[in-house]
């Protein structure tokens, strides 16, 4: 049988698995996540998981890697600072989809052309493209391009691709590629954040390829998509925005791997996000509208997965504005003191003296340090921020140090928000430290982190807590408190109603509270928690107390991203639409049929065969591309209609094919 070594990158962990079909787990390992070379982290795990095994590197037949880097970093906002280009929109497209606060201040070129619902073009003028191209690829790191129905006709898209590459010599995605809907600024939108994650998704890939090389591993690498299944690393790195919730996805397969159940809330608790999603009879359900993460409803086919900017690793400050503050999580990660420290140890020193000053100041207790990307990464710079980020380097300097005014706190926010910068500071898992629970960090670190934190005023001016202890017991309890309201939001949700209002609702507070009182309320859920993370041992029973719901913590359920990304399969879909263009004249389009599209049929009947034929070749080639073996195809249409004077006619079709298998196997 196959042995598999399934791969998840997180914020902070990196997990690694071996796996077999028969025997399952064979062995498991975590390493820190080096996002400054994430090569480091990965290996660092491969050697530990074979060395557990017992294995030679050359027994491995699959090796695939689930992730949530691109998931945490559009929930944090980061990503390269991109282009957009537009073939037939106008600048008041830019307000719909929530186009223009993902685009922050990144150029947008608008250029004539684009294609009407049939696929006929108007004219295609680049001259603006070409005025500003040279300028441009000095001063981003991808391009992204969006044209007018282009998935009735890409022509104009691959026309303005073709000539980005050649010229600029950079990554370029165009909307087509993505997805064959209409609406095209949400197209627009999700072409955006693709190009953002290249580069990221780029050095993921790269590493993983280089230590598989450098450990004589010959096997074919899968990345996980959103909605579980896997695909190449190739297909993946044109198509980055496709491994958004690639991390959750894989642990809601993971989940019912290990737990066994066919219904269950799945909740995964990482360093930076919390995860959940429902299992319905064996199987993840599919949001038909979207992957939306970071506030962004993108076209990206995904667990229907609600990501919530909570973990481990999230920020811990103060409600601000109040007299006496409730303790705030993310959704910012940051580096852990803990950790911090493990890795820089003048980090404990500088702590020790922050704690001899006698008033407590706005930054103490909080760090940076440069993250260790590409230097070309960080084109486009503004002059406050080229002059703050010359100022931190490589190792972690506290923040009255390298601030020389509470006003670059806004200009440091910026360079984190673009991957530039980590920023360290007091967390949950911070708090673990202190309290004994978690152990595998520096405790000294946690405890001054945890003491300047406590002496911080209210309202009143009299310090939030007494000691670094009972500070930490404020925020855990704090994050079980907010993973429980988010399990109830999602339940709520996913029943139709107002999850977000109704889980802070008066009756739902009272029914987690259970106060004193004449009327008594209670949670009750059709199915079990399954929890999931490094974490979730630590979290979760207590959350589903809270509820009043059934806990589940399988075994290995600190791994089970990892699991999850083996026993995928490769799952790929091609649509194409079927329309009568005029009276008795039928014809096929869609993006992603390659030269297939625009042919014309006397019957609705024979154009829908056609577009099937057509579709099943494309899918069935796609899924090559995608790395899988062996594959079925299935069918399916649908097909709108209206009834006019007692007869029904034919209005249009949608056809789709899938193609499905395991990926191909190292022999």
């Amino acid at each position: 049988m196959t042995l598999s070594l399934g791969i998840d990158t997180g914020g902070t962990y990196t997990d690694a698995v071996l796996h077999d079909e028969n025997r399952g787990v064979v062995a498991k390992a975590k390493a820190l996540t080096t996002r400054h070379d994430l090569a480091i982290g990965i290996g660092a795990a491969m050697d530990e998981v074979l060395a557990q095994g017992g294995l030679d590197a050359g027994a491995i037949g699959l090796v695939s890697i689930s992730t949530t880097l691109a998931t945490n970093a559009l929930v944090e906002g980061q990503g390269g600072r991109i282009a957009l280009v537009m073939i037939g929109f106008g600048e008041s497209d830019l307000d719909k989809a929530g186009l223009r606060a993902a685009l922050g201040g990144d150029p947008v070129i608008f250029l004539p052309g684009g294609h009407d619902a049939h696929g006929r073009a108007a004219a295609l003028n680049l001259s603006a493209l070409e005025a500003r191209l040279d300028g441009l690829a000095n001063d981003v790191s991808a391009f992204a391009i969006a044209g007018y129905f282009a998935v009735r006709n890409p022509e104009h898209e691959v026309a303005v691709r073709d000539l980005i590459r050649a010229r600029a010599g950079l990554p370029v995605t165009a909307s087509h590629e993505l997805s064959a809907k209409l609406d095209g600024p949400r197209r627009a939108l999700t072409t955006v954040l693709n190009a953002r994650l290249i580069s990221m998704i780029d050095r993921l890939i790269d590493a993983a390829e280089n230590r598989m090389s450098g450990m004589g591993i010959a096997a074919p690498l899968m990345v996980v998509r959103g909605d579980g299944s896997l695909v190449s690393a190739s297909f993946a790195r044109l198509r980055p925005i496709e491994t958004i919730l690639s991390g959750p996805a894989a642990s809601i397969v993971g989940a019912r791997h290990l737990a066994g159940e066919n219904n269950a809330i799945v909740a995964d608790i990482g360093g930076t996000t919390t995860d959940i999603a429902i299992l319905e009879g064996g199987l993840p359900r599919i949001d038909p509208q979207g992957a939306t993460v970071g506030g962004y409803r993108t076209m990206v086919d995904a667990v229907a997965m609600r990501t919530f900017g909570l973990g481990g690793d999230s920020e811990v400050s103060l409600q601000p504005g109040v007299l006496i503050p409730e303790i705030k999580l993310g959704p910012r990660r940051v580096v852990p003191l803990s950790l911090m420290a493990d890795l820089d140890v003048s980090v404990i020193a500088e702590l020790q003296r922050q704690s001899r000053v006698s008033i407590p100041a706005r930054n103490e207790g909080r760090f940076a340090m440069r993250a260790g990307i590409p230097d070309r990464l960080a084109a486009g710079l503004s002059r406050s921020e080229a002059d703050l980020f010359s100022r931190i380097d490589e190792r972690a300097r506290p923040l009255d140090t390298v601030l020389t005014s509470n006003a670059e706190l806004a200009t440091l926010d910026r360079l984190a928000a673009r991957g530039l910068v980590l920023l360290a500071g007091i967390t949950p898992s911070d708090a673990q430290h202190v309290t004994g629970r978690f152990t595998h960090w520096n405790r000294e670190a946690a405890v001054l982190g945890a003491t300047l934190f406590a002496r911080r005023r209210d309202g009143y001016g009299n310090s939030i807590a007494t000691d670094p202890e009972a500070i930490s017991r404020r925020v855990i309890d704090r994050l079980v408190r907010l993973s429980a309201e988010r399990v109830l939001e999602t339940a709520l949700s996913e029943d139709g109603l107002d999850g977000a209002a109704l889980s802070l609702s008066p009756l739902a507070r009272r029914a987690i509270d259970r106060p004193d009182g004449i009327a008594q309320l209670m949670l009750s859920f059709d199915r079990p928690l399954i929890g999931l993370g490094a974490g979730a041992s630590a979290y979760y029973p207590p959350a589903g107390d809270l509820l009043n719901a059934t806990t589940v913590i399988p075994d290995h359920a600190d791994v089970a991203n990892a699991i999850g990304a083996v026993v995928g399969q490769v799952r790929i879909s091609v649509t194409a639409d079927v329309a009568e263009r005029e009276e008795g004249v039928f014809e096929i389009t869609g993006a992603m049929l390659d030269g297939r599209a625009g042919k014309i049929f006397p019957s609705a009947d024979q154009a829908m065969t056609a577009a099937g034929e057509a579709c099943r070749a494309a899918a069935t080639e796609q899924a090559a591309l995608a790395g899988a073996g062996e594959v079925q195809v299935t069918l399916k249409r649908d097909i709108r209609s209206a009834t006019i004077e007692d007869r029904s006619r034919f209005i249009s079709a949608t056809v789709t094919a899938t193609a499905s298998g395991r990926p191909a196997t190292a022999p």
